[in-house]
């Protein structure tokens, strides 16, 4: 099997975003909402700016074409406005197997229901569309925002590879390693919905 035909899908639409294929036209958007808060400031994750962002997308896209990502630009369904990107990456078509990552959004917009349905989304196509066995998620150890959101959507920690990746200061960065794998979607799946609902 092709990664690049597992790796299958193109808009997702929900009640509150819909995830729409990453797209060179979006690189002005992107910055736009990026600025809400300055995200390319913080040091613990990459977040592009008007300098970086033509690359940030062209790498994502040569990802894509290889068959080990899907990257999404993220559009606020009432205001038709992107605010944010996210991303299936690492794909291992093999054992279907995937990461959820490569995930910003606009600082109006965190701490919303935003990511729970992003993520629902994305952890619904995985499993209901890709029979995924697994989706993992992967952050900074000092992202502790990151860390709890996803800990809230019921992906149980896997553990932490210590001095996995070198940041753009020299530093290295810790990974905190989450996942959800297949047979605990169902329960997981209840959880977000309901979550979604009481928001609501």
């Amino acid at each position: 099997m092709q990664g690049e035909k597992w790796l299958s899908g193109t808009k997702i639409k929900g009640k509150i975003v819909t995830l729409i294929p990453l797209q060179l036209e979006h690189a002005s958007d992107l910055v736009e909402a990026a600025s809400d808060g300055e995200l390319w400031d913080l040091w613990y994750t990459k977040i592009p700016n008007k300098e970086t962002v033509i690359g940030y997308i062209e790498l994502a896209l040569s990802e894509q074409d290889a068959g080990r990502s899907l990257a999404f630009s993220v559009i606020d369904n009432e205001t038709q406005t992107i605010i944010g990107t996210t991303r299936l990456c690492h794909a291992d078509c093999v054992n279907k197997r995937v990461e959820i990552g490569y995930t910003w959004y606009a600082k109006s917009y965190q701490r919303t229901s935003v990511n729970t349905e992003c993520k629902f989304l994305l952890l619904s196509h995985a499993f209901e569309n890709l029979s995924a066995i697994a989706v993992e998620f992967r952050t900074h150890w000092h992202n502790h925002a990151s860390r709890n959101a996803i800990a809230r959507l019921g992906a149980k920690q896997d553990g932490v590879i210590r001095n996995h990746q070198q940041m753009a200061d020299g530093s290295y960065r810790d990974t905190v390693v989450f996942s959800v794998i297949n047979s605990e979607w169902l329960a997981v799946k209840a959880s977000l919905l309901f979550k979604l609902e009481r928001r609501s």
